[in-house]
């Protein structure tokens, strides 16, 4: 049950965002800077920065939410999104999206975690000063949008049919005010908290 008064129809960050739209816009722009950006890291590994640090931040719906994301931009890989998720070491993914979900774990920690040698490794590894920006942005933003989501108790659907759904939209659409102006698209049967 979430915290304050908002409309249960809207899922996690999307009610709260409904709830006061004047921060919710500055929130969807950060988040259409961030994610949809293609300048350096694809979609996809916007994508997977954000799940991963959700992931282990414990937000259920910020992590399910963002990996549905990915899966989109991957094709339907779901495997990998999981393998990401969970143990990014051992992934089928770049040693340089690798480095760069190291510095992002040790970012979702606090941000002096991050080490100079953090930064060689991922530079070593092709990675570019706007990559290792990006990563720590992201990850910074996650962490922020993880606790707004679960410091309200904002609910999320515990129908796993529903995070593909949105997640189509999103990739179609963007991080615009649909986000908070528009229904899920197919009706929840039950819920937890995020």
């Amino acid at each position: 049950m979430p915290y304050i008064n908002v409309d249960k129809d809207l899922p996690g960050i999307r009610s709260l965002m409904a709830f006061r739209p004047e921060t919710a816009k500055p929130l969807s722009d950060l988040a259409e800077a961030l994610l949809r950006d293609s300048t350096g890291l694809s979609r996809a590994e916007r994508e997977l920065i954000a799940t991963h640090v959700s992931y282990l931040n414990d937000c259920f719906y910020c992590h399910n939410s963002h990996g549905e994301l990915a899966v989109c931009y991957l094709d339907g890989n779901r495997e990998l999104v999981d393998a990401v998720r969970k143990d990014y070491r051992h992934a089928d993914i770049s040693e340089k999206l690798k480095s760069l979900l190291q510095i992002a774990a040790k970012v979702q920690q606090g941000g002096k975690a991050v080490l100079p040698e953090d930064i060689a490794n991922a530079k070593q590894n092709q990675a570019t000063d706007r990559d290792i920006h990006d990563t720590v942005l992201i990850a910074a933003a996650f962490c922020m949008f993880n606790r707004y989501v679960d410091g309200l108790a904002s609910v999320a659907p515990a129908d796993m049919a529903s995070y593909p759904l949105r997640a189509k939209q999103v990739a179609e659409n963007g991080y615009g005010p649909h986000i908070y102006s528009t229904t899920q698209p197919q009706s929840v049967v039950e819920e937890v908290h995020a």
